[in-house]
């Protein structure tokens, strides 16, 4: 048996700013809309779904969960992100590799690297 990641779930009060957050930030579109619960369309053929689910009380405090993306030019795309509004978090560098912590307009933090 295999296992394969088709959709990553956010859970959110509202989820029309994360919706339009991300597929800006993403250059997707809404795959279905339910209202209460959102699907975007992959980025990339083959990609993972994103959703938003509105639900009474997110989860407080830092998610557990957060995806990596990769891209050739960091700080353009943090630049890009924050105008859309993303929050700079931190910026890590280790042997290398260098990434940037942002969160997304409702506190979710996800992971900028530089390609390569």
């Amino acid at each position: 048996m295999t296992i394969e990641i088709g959709m990553i779930t956010f859970d959110t009060a509202d989820p029309a700013p994360l919706v339009g957050f991300w597929t800006e930030a993403l250059g997707t579109t809404v795959l279905e809309d339910h209202g209460d619960f959102v699907i975007l369309a992959p980025a990339t053929e083959g990609g993972v779904h994103l959703a938003f689910q509105r639900v009474d009380d997110p989860t407080p405090g830092k998610n557990r969960v957060h995806f990596d993306a990769h891209v050739t030019d960091l700080d353009a795309e943090v630049g890009r992100l924050v105008a859309l509004g993303a929050a700079e978090v931190e910026r890590h560098s280790h042997e290398g590799l260098t990434w940037q912590v942002l969160a997304d307009p409702d506190g979710n933090r996800f992971c900028l690297a530089r390609s390569g």
